[in-house]
């Protein structure tokens, strides 16, 4: 389980909440230009947009769970079980890996725009990266300050929808998501009206009482709905430091608490890590689970001319300010 999202405020941000299990000892891992990048089925880019985000490096490949380049692009792979469908090499089309999307969209590409014209040519095909990772069933949010697109390779081929709400989290398929937020269209941050009766009187006992029926469990489909309303709703200052923490608040509110989401006998889900990343400064922030402080990783303080992968393994521990 996932959620993704963007926000904007002077600037950009783009992040994720990752929510799983386990970890696969992911750190902030910076692409400099001159990484090649080897593609199994396409030509290799041996130079490229540099690129900063999460990702579990693997034979000295970064595989990426979220990433912006130095242009602004963002993009972020989710969960998509039962769904996900990757398909044989077609001639004629650009085949290209799932656990290649991410590089290769953020290495060529600068604009949304972009992207969706290099979609109409590309397949993305079942070949897994290793034995030790096989490929996950996966659907991805691009994003650059003016629009996101949702992509889901599906049995029918690929789907490109346009995302309005810059939010994603798993299933069910994204245009159901959508369609489902008809749903809660009465749902409001003013205080309710009354429509029941003209022949009763109502107390408005509490603040809050325009969103009741948001949904506040924790699958996916509920949680679209609340990021979304959250994110949509959203006030906040334009500084980095009001910014920031508006983003990191949107996505606490669909985060994941060990001992809520049992996925086999004394295993639980959780928001491993959650991400922000101002697409205009290249300034990456995380929290973990144990560590609420946000951590911040500048791509522009290293050597993006490179050609040598810089990662920076995520701080787990708790940080407290003590003042006494």
């Amino acid at each position: 389980m996932c959620t993704g999202a963007n926000y904007t405020t002077r600037d950009h941000y783009f992040g994720r909440n990752l929510d799983l299990e386990f970890s696969y000892n992911e750190t902030v891992t910076v692409t400099p230009r001159n990484f090649p990048f080897a593609f199994r089925r396409s030509e290799s880019l041996e130079t490229h947009h540099a690129m900063i985000g999460m990702a579990t490096i693997a034979d000295g490949y970064p595989l990426y769970y979220d990433a912006t380049n130095e242009q602004g692009l963002s993009m972020a792979g989710l969960n998509f079980p039962g769904n996900a469908v990757y398909h044989p090499e077609a001639p004629g089309r650009t085949d290209i890996t799932p656990f290649e999307f991410i590089p290769w969209i953020l290495g060529q590409f600068e604009t949304v725009g972009e992207v969706k014209s290099a979609l109409e040519t590309m397949n993305l095909v079942d070949i897994s990266f290793n034995e030790t990772f096989p490929l996950s069933p996966l659907h991805w949010i691009i994003s650059d300050r003016t629009e996101s697109i949702t992509v889901e390779s599906v049995a029918e081929g690929l789907r490109v929808y346009d995302n309005p709400v810059g939010v994603l989290t798993n299933n069910p398929p994204f245009d159901m998501q959508m369609f489902n937020l008809n749903n809660f269209m009465h749902l409001s941050k003013h205080p309710p009206e009354t429509h029941f009766s003209d022949e009763l009187e109502f107390d408005i006992y509490s603040r809050g009482m325009g969103a009741i029926g948001l949904p506040g469990d924790l699958s996916s489909a509920s949680r679209f709905v609340r990021a979304a309303f959250t994110k949509l709703n959203s006030v906040s200052g334009e500084t980095e430091s009001e910014s920031i923490s508006q983003f990191f608040q949107i996505l606490g509110s669909v985060a994941q608490q060990r001992g809520c989401v049992e996925v086999s006998p004394g295993e639980f889900e959780i928001t491993i890590y959650s991400s922000c990343c101002n697409t205009d400064t290249g300034v990456y922030y995380y929290t973990t689970y144990e560590n609420s402080r946000i951590t911040a990783v500048d791509m522009h303080r290293e050597d993006l001319d490179g050609r040598a992968l810089i990662d920076y393994p995520l701080t787990h521990e708790q940080q407290i300010l003590r003042q006494n």
